[in-house]
């Protein structure tokens, strides 16, 4: 694999199969965060009693923070899943942004966004 500069197209076709199943589950799971922080499902506390209300509304806060905070980062998974999308259209995809030699497929498979070897990753910390 030393003499490689770049997968071939069938590799990179590989991979962007992957890519796109993760992506299209990252869509889905971002909608369904946006769907819980505007509360499209209508199970909001204008229905219980003023007891529990402060309580709930308090919850309920935190819930969309929370969800919020977690959309944030599908969104920016989705971004770098396009990202990488466009690194195959390119042809540059699983080349290592460090060191410039081929990212090891188990890391693609596994990571299929990733822009570092391991050993480039490592030597950042």
């Amino acid at each position: 694999m030393s003499d490689k500069t770049r997968y071939s197209d069938a590799e990179l076709e590989e991979f962007r199969a992957i890519i796109m199943e993760k992506l299209d589950a990252a869509k889905r799971d971002y909608e369904l965060l946006k769907e819980t922080i505007m509360n499209v499902d209508g199970n909001d506390v204008t229905d219980t009693s003023p007891t529990f209300k402060v309580l709930e509304e308090g919850a309920a806060t935190l819930s969309k923070e929370e969800a919020g905070r977690m959309a944030q980062r599908q969104m920016k998974f989705i971004q770098n899943l396009q990202a990488a999308l466009i690194r195959i259209e390119n042809k540059t995809y699983g080349i290592c942004r460090e060191t410039e030699k081929l990212i090891p497929k188990e890391r693609l498979r596994a990571v299929p966004h990733a822009t570092l070897s391991i050993e480039a990753k490592k030597s950042q910390k």
